[in-house]
């Protein structure tokens, strides 16, 4: 697959085959991201693959935990402004209401919004979860760093035939996640990801992102 066609596919697929991916394809996709760039390359990120059992239990502790109303499960670090504000609001909302919509979930609909938000604690049923990961005492262009090595996991993934999901949902779950994966706590979780192959059938699926126009985002000077 060439590079501008796997970056054109990819996309957050919810909802997986139960079709394996082995060992050695996440290792090989792992060796390909790696490749990422960073600053004075010093590649400040560490990565937590789970599959099998060892998944099976993330999952099943992470989903009674989000149900849990007497859980506390708040994240380490915030992810999204404290106060939204356009264009920023308008288009969050045309991305949520655009997936309730096609899954026919109404406004106010708490519990049927609850059972979808669930299913990023089940990795929309992929075998295999990540955990992309960061010292704390790494700063913001560390950051912007492990955002770079994300996409190349996802682009190596395209390139094998495989979609991925990378959820920010699993921040929230950093107590469940410690002590099942010996995580230490000198590492933040960044963001989960989901890896596998996309069940081409679910309605889920069918739901597409636009992007904004060129012109939109970008001033060339001096051409």
């Amino acid at each position: 697959m060439q590079v501008d066609e796997a970056i054109a596919t990819r996309r957050s697929v919810r909802a997986f085959l139960p079709k394996p991916v082995s060992r050695e394809t996440v290792k090989e996709i792992l060796r390909v991201a790696s490749r990422s760039p960073s600053g004075s390359n010093i590649q400040p990120w560490y990565v937590y693959v789970a599959a099998g059992e060892v998944r099976e239990k993330l999952v099943d502790a992470a989903v009674k935990a989000y149900l849990d109303p007497e859980v506390d499960n708040v994240a380490e670090h915030h992810y999204y402004p404290s106060e939204w504000r356009e264009p920023y609001l308008g288009r969050r909302r045309t991305l949520g209401w655009g997936l309730y919509g096609l899954l026919e979930i109404a406004r106010g609909e708490k519990e049927k919004m609850q059972a979808q938000h669930a299913g990023n604690y089940k990795f929309f049923g992929a075998p295999v979860g990540m955990f992309i990961t960061i010292d704390r005492d790494m700063q913001f262009g560390s950051w912007a760093d492990c955002g770079m090595f994300m996409e190349n996991i996802m682009l190596a993934a395209r390139a094998r035939g495989l979609h991925t999901c990378p959820q920010a949902a699993w921040m929230d779950m950093h107590k469940i996640i410690r002590p099942i994966l010996g995580m230490p706590e000198s590492r933040i979780v960044v963001a989960g990801m989901s890896l596998g192959y996309e069940d081409e059938d679910a309605k889920v699926n069918e739901f597409r992102t636009e992007r904004l126009p060129l012109e939109e985002f970008t001033k060339i000077v001096g051409f």
